[in-house]
């Protein structure tokens, strides 16, 4: 991983907390607001150097300071109130132990870039430029940015632990993942007596549902049809309904998908939605993306000698209809 990929992804971190801010906010809800305070102390003591803590783990802490660096003189103020009010409602506090200390101020939402130009009145006279002393999403990544890469790497490290995003989907186990964990164990040079459910003409089908590419994957994996049967049978025999609902999940992945595709374009649709269906689960021990591809494909080659997939040309077993679950 290179400097701008790391970067991209420090950015993508600083901007989702930015955002998270904002709209909780208006929403009332402020746990983002009272986590950024322990947030920055460690944040800046990483970007920077500094040895911040929060203020409010002091037994005297002051209004309008929030964290202090004791050893570099600097006191620092997070806010998601990013106006010269604000600033200046900081500044004007009874700050008379800090003097001789360098003043910090964070906004940790919005952009402080016009905040930088104003002046400001200091009647403590601590050390403030706001040109440099005033901080925001744009003026750090900027620092990010200039960083060599081992830094940006302990940079992101740091954001992805501790702004991880909740996932979008809770994952679930599936018998399909099951399955493949224990077929992609499985030696495939090793060819195992073919039994098929019934006598079938494969090669009708092939031409009856014109999968003139997919044919050629078809007659490549139906040799690996006696496995699938013995990993389907040593699951069924610890009482589980796995064959039934691999085959089912097969079927029922076709019927979703053949109203809208047909041929050899349905037949890989079929392996790439059920690909996506075990990278998914929870239960999934992670393979290289070709083994996962190979197991998956020869899964459905299986549903489709079983005429789960695809329709037969003498409408004997149909696969809408009826077919084989083991």
């Amino acid at each position: 991983m290179n400097r701008t990929l790391y970067f991209n992804l420090c950015e993508r971190k600083l901007t989702f907390l930015c955002c998270s801010i904002e709209v909780r906010g208006k929403l009332n809800i402020l746990d983002y607001h009272l986590h950024c305070e322990d947030f920055y102390v460690h944040f800046f003591n990483l970007l920077f150097g500094y040895s911040l803590e929060n203020t409010n783990q002091e037994t005297h802490n002051f209004e309008g300071i929030d964290l202090i660096d004791k050893n570099s003189k600097i006191v620092l103020q997070v806010s998601s109130t990013a106006t010269k009010t604000k600033i200046e409602s900081a500044l004007k506090k009874d700050l008379s132990l800090y003097q001789g200390h360098q003043f910090k101020f964070i906004s940790i939402s919005r952009d402080a870039s016009d905040l930088r130009t104003k002046t400001y009145e200091n009647p403590h006279s601590l050390i403030f430029i706001p040109q440099k002393d005033i901080h925001d999403v744009k003026t750090i990544l900027n620092v990010i940015l200039h960083l060599d890469i081992i830094k940006q790497k302990e940079i992101h490290n740091f954001l992805k632990s501790e702004l991880q995003e909740e996932p979008d989907d809770v994952l679930v186990e599936t018998n399909i993942a099951a399955v493949i964990n224990t077929l992609a164990k499985e030696d495939f040079s090793n060819i195992e007596t073919t039994d098929f459910p019934q006598p079938f003409s494969v090669n009708d089908k092939i031409s009856f549902n014109n999968l003139n590419v997919a044919e050629y994957l078809i007659d490549d994996y139906k040799i690996h049809h006696g496995k699938v049967s013995r990993i389907y049978s040593e699951f069924n025999q610890m009482g589980r309904n796995t064959s039934l609902s691999v085959l089912s999940a097969f079927r029922t992945i076709f019927i979703k998908l053949s109203s809208q595709y047909t041929g050899d374009e349905l037949f890989f649709k079929i392996i790439e939605d059920s690909v996506e269906t075990v990278r998914k689960s929870a239960n999934f021990t992670q393979i290289p993306l070709e083994e996962l591809e190979l197991c998956v494909s020869i899964l459905a080659v299986d549903a489709f000698i079983r005429c789960k997939i695809f329709r037969d040309p003498n409408g004997v077993n149909d696969a809408v209809t009826k077919g084989h679950s083991s």
